[in-house]
């Protein structure tokens, strides 16, 4: 009965957390009104930066408090990683050097190999076991709404194609940062829910 319990409250916890995102999100086109972009440097955008980072740091913290579980969580948020690095892409080629972020991203590719050649727990193992756990599934369509549905969805050619003569590009804007914004949410609650599952897991080994 308390696991139930505690199962509503964390869902009523990522309900307020999506309606909090969606009411950020319709925020900036309210306060911005025609002056609105969702471009590059919008409030949208670092929500993306953001949950990314979180995201990240939050696997890498379940990875360190699960042995079993380490390797595969080490490739989750290796993942999420490049994800990050790729939306600073044009911020690291204008501040440093032309491909800085093609270089982080195969540093951080490396390491983590190198990290991973290094455990001793199987990796196979540790992957399937994280592909049984509720965040699996959570993750992976966040990933797919990110990297697939998003980029698609967005086509420039479509909304052109749709809206005619009528072509306003923030449209276009909004609905391909918006779903891509969902995407990212995903993956803040993949990482949450796991890190609850790890934390609960120890808890439980020590009665």
């Amino acid at each position: 009965m308390q696991s139930f319990a505690m199962l509503m409250l964390r869902s009523l916890f990522y309900l307020l957390f999506i309606v909090g995102v969606v009411h950020v999100f319709s925020m900036e086109g309210y306060s911005q009104l025609r002056n609105s972009d969702y471009g590059e440097h919008s409030t949208t955008e670092y929500m993306h930066d953001a949950f990314a980072f979180i995201s990240c740091v939050v696997f890498f913290i379940a990875a360190k408090l699960s042995q079993s579980l380490r390797p595969a969580l080490v490739v989750v948020a290796t993942l999420v990683g490049l994800m990050l690095i790729r939306e600073f892409d044009a911020f690291l080629d204008d501040n440093f050097f032309d491909g800085a972020w093609q270089v982080l991203v195969y540093s951080s590719i490396a390491a983590s190999a190198f990290y991973l050649f290094k455990q001793s727990y199987p990796i196979k193992e540790s992957l399937i076991e994280f592909s049984r756990s509720a965040s699996a599934g959570i993750f992976l369509s966040g990933i797919l709404v990110v990297l697939a549905f998003s980029r698609l969805f967005g086509r420039g050619s479509f909304w052109e194609a749709v809206m005619g003569d009528g072509y306003v590009r923030v449209v276009k804007n909004i609905a391909e940062e918006g779903t891509e914004l969902m995407g990212y949410s995903l993956l803040v609650i993949a990482a949450v829910e796991l890190l609850w599952q790890v934390i609960s897991k120890r808890r439980a080994d020590k009665v």
